[in-house]
């Protein structure tokens, strides 16, 4: 029996989330709906003309990985902080949430990462990212033995910004699949697959990866198409097993040629959509590691992403798997 359900390797960043309109957007040169990378100079001057705003911990596997021990999952993390504040806010947080953390903190002075959240009416969030301390995460932070002892490891396709953390991911893919566990990646954001297709699609034939979360518009920008049967086609061909998330419109689960489809679930009113993805994730990877069909994994994934867009930030406020029992999920 493996320790872990699921090991998440990803940048840990704290976010700070306020509300703004598009005009704002407009006039401070923030792409909407994006991640958008800055230097410590833009997110200095970001900050400055911020409105009120909530601080909390994120990052998107890190959002996963409290996700899948807030619906009672075995969870791990390996992300770099800083020895700061934030840091120390960033590990006490995701060790509150019942995840196991212990990467060792950067002594340097390279601050801990942190994300600066513009949320607007819709609900749309569009985030200006500084990875300070992350970008320091490399192959000496992979535990072995907690790769190992995972049934499934996932990283998120933000850490092919930082070059060493290509290096991290390849060892812990290495030693994932040595010990018969399987390797997960979610591809993140539209703008990152553009930087990177080439080499996300290698991980993903070369077997490096197995699973891949993407949502529709991430796998149009995979396959440079604008039809969504034909990405996910495409990467039912090119991975083992594929997610496509698609907003109100569900979910899509293929596999060789099994295909499930999930609705979205109904929710009250759209909040924040950040830290959907991930928490679809989340959801979806307990069900997956706990056994459950891919019907029943995905219909997890939904609530958890249908819970979290009703909320202000990535991290669930309520109990996700007390949720998923009502909803007759667990």
């Amino acid at each position: 029996m493996a320790t872990y359900d699921v090991l998440c390797i990803g940048n840990a960043i704290v976010d700070i989330i306020a509300r703004s309109d598009d005009e704002f957007l407009v006039s401070n040169g923030i792409i909407k709906g994006a991640m958008n990378l800055i230097d410590s100079s833009r997110a200095e001057l970001l900050y400055s003309r911020m409105g009120p705003a909530v601080e909390m911990s994120g990052g998107s596997a890190g959002n996963t990985a409290a996700g899948i021990a807030n619906l009672g999952g075995r969870a791990a993390y390996f992300g770099k902080v800083a020895n700061d504040t934030l840091g120390g806010v960033f590990a006490h947080d995701i060790r509150a949430q019942g995840v196991a953390f212990d990467t060792r903190p950067l002594e340097n002075q390279i601050p801990t990462a942190r994300c600066m959240v513009f949320v607007t009416p819709d609900g749309e969030r569009s985030m200006n990212t500084y990875l300070g301390a992350c970008v320091e995460l490399g192959p000496e932070d992979i535990e072995a033995s907690k790769v190992a002892d995972s049934k499934v490891t996932y990283f998120e396709g933000y850490l092919w910004d930082p070059p060493r953390a290509k290096e991290a991911i390849r060892l812990a893919a290495k030693v994932a699949h040595d010990h018969g566990h399987e390797m997960a990646m979610t591809l993140s954001d539209p703008f990152c697959v553009d930087r990177y297709r080439d080499e996300f699609l290698e991980l993903m034939r070369s077997g490096t990866v197995d699973i891949v979360f993407s949502n529709e518009d991430e796998a149009k920008s995979l396959y440079q198409t604008d039809d969504f049967d034909t990405a996910v086609q495409a990467l039912a061909n090119d991975c083992k097993l594929a997610i496509v998330t698609r907003s109100e419109k569900g979910a899509v689960v293929v596999r060789k040629n099994e295909r499930v489809s999930v609705p979205a679930i109904e929710i009250s009113e759209l909040v924040d959509t950040t830290g959907a993805g991930d928490l679809f994730a989340a959801g979806f990877l307990f069900g997956y590691t706990n056994g459950r069909s891919l019907e029943e994994s995905a219909r997890l994934g939904a609530l958890a992403a249908g819970i979290i867009v009703q909320q202000v930030g990535p991290r669930p406020q309520g109990s996700l798997s007390g949720a998923a029992k009502n909803a007759g999920l667990l």
